[in-house]
């Protein structure tokens, strides 16, 4: 029996946790993943610190200064890991939650039911909590499109999710669909080893000269709860913040590599194809080895189903992170809260959100408020 159950451990749910357990609350955080880290832990090697968007200090304890070319998925889950260690948050994992429920005997409770470890050491876990705050992110939902012909490709289809390295696309031609930040990167690392790259979005990329600033990212979050608000499906903060025109994405322009065709009619056994017209130079087919698909991610959320917490609209509507349908349950990294922007804010109006689902107030002097330097 908790106060609260905290699902998922990336950057939203460590600060959800954190200000909970400031608030002196019974809390017990379950994660998926194999160690901490959350999503960036699954980024491709080739990322480094230097070519994320941005990665934002946990609450009290800041960010170590660090080498811009290290691999983003070695010294975020260093922090992460850190983080955790700091502020006794005992995250246990791996844990799958398979559902949520009101529970049987008690329906002012929630019944979380979960599968903590995998193969044979795998064991059934079962926790009645009064209030939950779910930070499953979205990284293992990868949204796939659908478009005729794409079952008959002879070559290989690979997701965002599952890239690896530019140099396993050498010598081989490859179709990139998707407008969005993680394409053109993926797009300027494989074009220096592939025989040739094609760029293909549904809309016109939007270039931005103005430099990312806070003020910028506030109004690309508003953007997004206006739909969460409306009950609709958010879009990502991302697609509403445009591409910042680096040196290097204006360097990728000028080759060539960044140059965008609309999007193909029907994938081939072969290629892509589009209908006539669509090109302004009259491309109809582009042979291709590799269709990488670096079409986003969806919520992650089917194990909240039982709770019927989405609007017609299939959103869920929210009142800051607290779901409208049930006010004991929270949602951070949805949403507006999706991405480091909004994650540790969301964190904290979380926390205020089950205090008070739980009538209570905040224990002062639980743990240390401090913001403490972490050991590298």
């Amino acid at each position: 029996m908790r106060d609260v159950v905290v699902v998922g451990a990336g950057q939203a749910g460590l600060s959800a946790a954190y200000h909970l357990r400031r608030a002196g609350l019974d809390l017990l955080v379950l994660d998926g993943g194999r160690g901490p880290g959350g999503a960036w832990r699954e980024r491709w090697d080739s990322l480094t610190m230097a070519e994320t968007h941005a990665v934002h200090d946990l609450p009290g304890v800041p960010l170590p200064a660090g080498d811009p070319a290290e691999r983003a998925n070695v010294a975020v889950p260093r922090y992460y890991a850190a983080y955790e260690r700091e502020n006794d948050l005992r995250v246990v994992r791996p844990a799958t939650v398979d559902d949520v429920v009101e529970d049987p005997d008690d329906p002012a409770l929630l019944r979380v039911r979960a599968t903590v470890g995998a193969g044979p050491d795998a064991r059934g876990l079962v926790v009645r909590t009064r209030t939950l705050v779910n930070a499953t992110g979205t990284w293992t939902r990868p949204f796939w499109p659908r478009y005729p012909g794409m079952e008959t490709f002879r070559g290989r289809q690979l997701h965002t999710h599952d890239f690896r390295a530019a140099e396993d696309f050498a010598g081989q031609h490859v179709v990139v669909v998707g407008g969005g930040a993680s394409a053109t990167q993926l797009l300027l690392q494989i074009a220096p080893h592939a025989s040739g790259t094609t760029w293909v979005t549904r809309r016109e990329p939007v270039w931005v000269e103005e430099e990312f600033s806070p003020e910028l990212g506030r109004a690309a979050v508003a953007r997004v709860a206006e739909r969460t608000s409306a009950g609709l499906p958010p879009g990502s903060v991302v697609s509403v913040t445009g591409l910042p025109l680096s040196p290097r994405y204006r360097a990728g322009i000028a080759s060539g590599v960044l140059r965008r065709r609309p999007m193909f009619e029907r994938v081939t056994a072969s290629g892509v194809e589009w209908a006539a017209g669509a090109n302004d130079d009259g491309l109809l087919f582009q042979p291709a080895d590799v269709i990488l698909w670096a079409t986003g991610f969806r919520a992650a959320l089917d194990h909240l189903a039982p709770l019927g917490l989405r609007a017609p609209g299939g959103g869920i509507v929210l009142d800051g992170t607290t779901a409208a349908r049930d006010p004991r349950v929270q949602l951070v990294g949805y949403g507006p809260s999706a991405s480091t922007i909004g994650a540790n804010r969301a964190g904290r109006e979380a926390a205020r959100g089950v205090l008070r689902a739980l009538g209570a107030s905040p224990r002062r002097g639980g743990a240390a408020g401090s913001r403490r330097p972490v050991a590298a």
